[in-house]
């Protein structure tokens, strides 16, 4: 019936309307397609300590000397700040960067090291690396899977965004405008992970207290250890959330007494704002883009998942320093174990089979953010203005075809008379 209206009436095309499914380029699968045993990716699986090492202190040791310099600049002149805090902003990125890589235990060869490094790159951005990394790994295992994994800003189907009224469509489409990844970066770094682990202990207190009301047979241990809390997953989430939380406030706290309340969060607060909303912003246009591979559960492809599911950023040479090469996403995707310094290499290697791989700029960013919501019928993704439109021209023919009998009986009455 839908097809019918829409074919009939003229009023937008099957492939656009987010409820009709229409042929897309993943839906029309060559019949060779790619599987991951055809791209060449086990001679870069291979991590360099003395490569790791170089890329932490050239990262480190900048950052630490540009807060010094910031601090200085204030009492010569305040014109002096703005580039120092631009080149910080960059130096927080590369630093959220080299913590990904130690998130895949990539960066070094032993995962102990990677622990360790990928911990204090943590502290240094406020986030704790362990829960992270992990949510982060489940984004690598369902790439493209758009039932199981909603994309970086919690994605709705066009199915429930229907259901929504008026106001609360309105307010899902202004907290997914790229600018409020800026005040959304800061509360995602700063703010939540306190809040995480504070609504976790209030929780546990609560679970203490209820068990200490069954009298006599309360014992702590047992209480602790069958304790099971939605913050976190496991004790190793928990311990890495408090250390972090303990080193990152402890921090704040020094560097305040040290510079001066307002000097270091008007600093620290812009740092950290505008590089985890680079961040949030590069991974947005590495996924969210138009014809992506948005599948349901069912037919599923790991491989078409990385490599059509995940862009090419290209971007310019610095911002490929700065960003560790995470511009070569689709390459990442296929194996997460290919270190920042080979993905290049990697991607030349394989050009031949990337052919599907979507290639971006920044540029690409607001052309990208329009596409909101996931349909599942069509398998891919859609903006809500084609949504609406769409929505209306279902009703409008109808409407017109009312009309359209209501001045046909009009007309016969006016014979009949």
């Amino acid at each position: 019936m839908l097809k019918y209206y829409l074919n009939r009436f003229g009023q937008i095309p099957t492939a656009v309307h987010p409820s009709v499914k229409h042929e897309s380029s993943h839906q029309l699968k060559p019949v060779d397609t790619p599987k991951k045993a055809d791209f060449v990716l086990t001679p870069y699986i291979k991590s360099s300590n003395l490569r790791a090492t170089y890329q932490i202190l050239n990262t480190v040791v900048p950052y630490v000397l540009l807060w010094i310099a910031a601090v200085q600049a204030v009492s010569i002149s305040l014109w002096l700040l703005p580039p120092i805090i631009a080149l910080l902003i960059l130096f927080s990125l590369r630093c959220f960067s080299l913590m990904h890589d130690c998130g895949h235990s990539s960066l070094f060869r032993s995962k102990r090291m990677n622990r360790i490094i990928g911990f204090l790159l943590g502290v240094i951005n406020a986030m704790p690396q362990y829960g992270w990394s992990r949510d982060h790994a489940y984004h690598h295992k369902t790439n493209g899977d758009w039932e199981r994994y909603r994309g970086v800003a919690d994605f709705l189907s066009t199915e429930e965004f229907s259901q929504l009224d008026s106001l609360n469509q309105r307010l899902y489409e202004v907290l997914r405008h790229p600018l409020m990844g800026i005040p959304g970066g800061f509360f995602y770094l700063v703010i939540k992970p306190r809040l995480i682990l504070i609504m976790g202990i209030y929780d546990f207190i609560h679970h203490v207290f209820r068990d200490l009301k069954q009298g006599a047979k309360f014992n702590l241990v047992q209480t602790i250890s069958t304790h099971q809390s939605k913050h976190w997953q496991s004790a190793t989430e928990f311990w890495d959330l408090l250390f972090n939380s303990i080193c990152v406030v402890g921090g704040w706290i020094f560097l305040s007494h040290l510079w001066g309340v307002g000097l270091f969060w008007s600093i620290y607060s812009i740092t950290l704002s505008c590089s985890a909303t680079i961040f949030i912003w590069i991974f947005f246009v590495q996924h969210i883009f138009e014809g992506t591979y948005a599948h349901k559960t069912a037919g599923w492809n790991y491989v078409l998942g990385a490599i059509e599911g995940s862009s090419y950023l290209e971007l310019p040479i610095a911002l490929r320093w700065f960003t560790a090469d995470i511009g070569y996403h689709n390459i990442h995707h296929l194996s997460e174990r290919i270190p920042n310094y080979h993905l290049a290499a990697c991607h030349r290697k394989n050009s031949h089979l990337l052919s599907g791989v979507k290639t971006l700029r920044i540029g690409n960013l607001l052309g990208c953010s329009q596409f909101l919501l996931w349909d599942a019928t069509s398998n891919g993704l859609v903006s809500i203005a084609s949504f609406r439109q769409a929505s209306e021209a279902l009703v409008d023919p109808a409407t017109r075809i009312a009309g359209g009998e209501e001045t046909e009986c009009a007309k016969a009455n006016q014979i009949d008379s």
